[in-house]
């Protein structure tokens, strides 16, 4: 993984020097929080419902055994034991003094993290598929491009005050773990025909108020000219992106309004001028960052695996929360956040510090955060599988429910978010204990939940949404169906009428037994079903059970 440089170390701690000085002048009342706002957000500082809440930075979800401790001890020092692995791959402490924010950035710094570009009108954290490096179906480790993606944007110049905040993510395989086309800007890697690498642009995706897909306006773009392309794109953005109401204010409805082939036409005239400049990346400077990320040494002696005694849990665990990894002696393991009834995302501070050891002793000291709220091992000795298993048994995290309907993506909601509208996390857990007796029937499912009309939980791209609002002074959801973020991406569709918080859950239970009434057998996924049955056998179904 990737080490700071001396410009790394150096600027990190000038940051938490300045921002101490700025969260003493706040406490001492020389700074109203109207004017400590800006800068605190700079340093990703948030004002939620009860406390001031820390966004951590986890570029492209990569984290080290130290790093991890790091967070555990600052769970346990600082906040109230837990943190909250979130839909960026980063972490959230929602309980934080403002006096000890400085101490925090301090003792991140000391691991090489902190919580630049976590929040504000700039290129926030720039994500990856989280199997990266791994995964036996990428062209290669995507993590590269998103570390130079890093290097590039932090206190980009031009780019720190944008007219409003911008999201890219990498993706290098043939499945899409990073949703790309519903980021601001997404980029697939991929190789063309002769062999080189090369970027598939899509620019315009994303959620919140107004949901779009991303529009693919640069195919096959050389991995010399990323950082030049990227300028050119973020430039015509910057230029005519609107800064007279922040609803209307992201790149999508710039190229929704501008139509994609417009605004292609224009970031193709400024890349032309500009492509062959300072931005032209050496093939040497991909290779230097490249090297950051290399491999383990796989041994190739590994000793024939042991298998356990006869263990049903632990079969369930590996065929749900394992996947193929590139080395046929290893796998890949996923850490479901996601007990049955619990709050997704969530760790403890002893459950961070034991995912450390696991990670240090069985997966070549390295733990991913997914963008589904949970923590990957990306590279396990199969042989080591039944030792990972019942360490994760022993904290409580060996949930066998990787991508099934269980595994649910909520965020924070009313709970904890200023901006939220109703409350994201009792629902999840209700859904969870409704439907974990059934889960293996059922099969994959992407459920996902938002608080608020933001969409922080991703609910335009689940195949089953729910959406909070409020409604006469009441909580309320509308429901959702045919949504994905992956290869296949789509936005789903509301049903019709919401539900009251006790109602969702029990719509959400009839959708499900929709489809596994009209399903053609086990094979025929959700989506494929409600793709083939459209939505108003669903729809019959939930209001005449309403009505009922």
């Amino acid at each position: 993984m990737y080490r700071y440089d001396e410009f790394d170390a150096a600027f990190v701690r000038q940051r938490v020097a300045q921002f101490r000085g700025q969260v003493e002048r706040r406490l001492s009342g020389e700074l109203t929080e109207d004017e400590f706002k800006p800068l605190r957000l700079m340093n990703g500082v948030y004002l939620q419902l009860h406390a001031y809440m820390l966004r951590i930075a986890i570029p492209y979800g990569t984290l080290s055994s130290r790093q991890m401790r790091k967070l555990a001890h600052i769970a346990r020092t600082y906040d109230r034991g837990y943190g909250h692995f979130t839909t960026r791959q980063n972490l959230q402490f929602n309980w934080p003094s403002l006096k000890d924010m400085p101490a925090i950035l301090d003792e991140l710094a000391d691991v090489e993290m902190h919580a630049i570009q976590t929040s504000g009108n700039c290129i926030r954290n720039v994500t990856a598929d989280h199997f990266a490096g791994a995964t036996a179906d990428e062209v290669a480790d995507p993590r590269p491009y998103a570390e130079i993606i890093r290097q590039w944007s932090s206190l980009h110049p031009e780019f720190s005050f944008l007219p409003r905040k911008f999201k890219v993510a990498v993706n290098a395989a043939t499945s899409d773990r990073a949703a790309i086309q519903v980021h601001d800007i997404g980029l697939q890697l991929k190789r063309a025909r002769n062999g080189a690498l090369v970027f598939d642009v899509y620019v315009g995706g994303g959620q919140g108020r107004t949901p779009l897909l991303a529009k693919l306006i640069k195919p096959d773009l050389p991995e010399e000219h990323l950082l030049s392309y990227l300028e050119a794109a973020l430039r015509v953005y910057n230029l005519h992106g609107r800064r007279d109401n922040k609803y209307k204010a992201r790149i999508k409805i710039l190229v929704h309004e501008m139509g994609a082939e417009a605004y292609a036409r224009e970031v193709e005239a400024e890349w032309l001028r500009i492509r062959d400049g300072a931005l032209k990346l050496p093939d040497a400077e991909i290779r230097r960052i490249e090297a950051y990320f290399a491999k383990p040494a796989f041994p190739r002696d590994i000793a024939k695996i042991k298998l356990p005694p006869p263990n049903r849990a632990f079969d369930r665990w590996v065929i749900r929360n394992t996947a193929t990894h590139v080395d046929a002696n290893h796998s890949i393991v996923t850490i479901s956040l996601k007990p049955i009834g619990g709050v997704p995302g969530d760790a403890s501070a002893d459950q961070m510090d034991a995912v450390a050891d696991i990670a240090e002793r069985y997966s070549y000291d390295e733990v991913r955060v997914s963008h589904e709220q949970n923590l990957v091992l990306p590279h396990v000795r199969k042989a080591d599988l039944p030792a990972v298993y019942q360490a994760l048994k022993a904290i409580g995290l060996a949930e066998a429910n990787a991508g099934l309907a269980t595994d649910i993506i909520a965020c924070p909601g009313l709970d904890y978010c200023a901006l939220a509208n109703a409350r994201s996390i009792p629902i999840s857990q209700r859904i969870s204990e409704r439907l974990a007796p059934k889960q293996d029937v059922i099969g994959d499912l992407k459920i996902k939940i938002s608080g608020c009309i933001n969409a922080c939980g991703h609910h335009h791209v689940g195949h089953i949404g729910i959406l909070g609002v409020e409604k006469r002074g009441e909580e309320h959801y509308q429901l959702l169906l045919g949504g994905s973020g992956a290869e296949d991406a789509a936005l789903a569709t509301i049903t019709g009428p919401g539900f009251g918080p006790d109602g969702i859950v029990d719509a959400v239970e009839t959708v499900v037994d929709t489809y596994l009434r009209l399903r053609k057998g086990p094979e025929e996924t959700f989506l494929a079903a409600y793709a083939r049955l459209g939505l108003d056998p669903f729809k019959e179904a939930l209001y005449v059970a309403e009505a009922a």
